[in-house]
């Protein structure tokens, strides 16, 4: 009775991402085994030829391109989100609301218009280059903007927020009497941070960088932007060959190796994750 009524309180849940998200899926997949003209219209039968163009060097350099850009939005986001989740834990609940309060606020203006901002603010004659330049950190020829380093700072900007705040729910439920205990014994605080604070939190870690890299994978607003020719993700690409190309089997197959870009770090952390969390238990 017990099995029937979790299968009642979860077939919903399951009926939606089976019908919205899993058959959408697999006519995307199934249509990389298809064949297009040059006009983009799709050609009846089977074929391997959208699919043998992943293994091509342009195909090969685009997915890197996006790995390591996600990973390292993922890793400087994590970086970030882990001391200023534990401060926001530390502080007193009114000014805890307060932070947090800062850190959803820009989640609720338009996303266009927050990329659309920062491609200002590292315009050629932005305030910021301007900071730079007169303190000799940069010369006046050094671009912010069109390159890997400007998709970089609006990710880690744009999708940092989903990394602070599943480490500020698990920095709120620690016990930091631990740290009393530890430095009683003698430890200093950076040894504490890292022996007991850390591996305490290391699945919430685990969530956050899941919780970035997801949509950092799939971007494809920021590299069309702030990002130069030579700066494609697979998600702007991908749109690219929809609107532009009208080429759905090459599309599609693109969109497989993002799924799969996606879906085999995703599966690994949530392992990784599961074992942390019986290893505690």
């Amino acid at each position: 009775m017990k099995r029937v009524k979790e299968w009642f309180l979860t077939f919903p849940s399951f009926g939606w991402l089976f019908f919205f998200f899993f058959i959408p899926a697999c006519i995307v997949y199934a249509f990389a085994f298809k064949r297009a003209d040059v006009t983009g219209t799709t050609l009846p039968g089977w074929s391997l030829d959208s699919i043998k163009t992943l293994f091509e060097k342009q195909s090969l350099i685009l997915a890197w391109r996006t790995i390591w850009l996600c990973g390292i939005t993922t890793l400087v986001s994590v970086c970030i989100a882990i001391p200023m989740s534990l401060h926001m834990a530390l502080s007193p609940p009114s000014r805890q609301q307060k932070l947090l309060l800062a850190i959803m606020i820009p989640l609720w203006s338009s996303f266009i218009v927050r990329i659309f901002a920062w491609k200002i603010v590292l315009h050629p004659e932005g305030f910021i280059k301007g900071i730079l330049l007169y303190f000799g950190l940069i010369e006046k020829s050094t671009p912010l903007l069109y390159n890997d380093l400007a998709i970089l700072i609006v990710m880690v900007y744009s999708y940092f927020p989903f990394a602070i705040l599943p480490l500020y729910s698990a920095a709120s439920k620690f016990d930091f009497h631990l740290f009393e205990a530890a430095m009683d014994l003698g430890a200093t605080w950076r040894r504490t941070f890292f022996t007991v604070y850390l591996p305490v939190m290391f699945p919430a870690i685990l969530t956050a960088s899941l919780m970035v890299l997801i949509p950092a994978a799939g971007a494809y607003v920021i590299p069309e932007v702030v990002g130069g020719s030579g700066s494609e993700m697979l998600g702007n690409t991908i749109a690219r060959r929809v609107l532009l190309d009208r080429n759905l089997p090459e599309a599609s197959a693109l969109s497989l190796l993002l799924s799969l870009l996606i879906f085999i770090p995703a599966i690994l952390i949530s392992r990784c994750r599961s074992s942390q969390i019986e290893g505690y238990r």
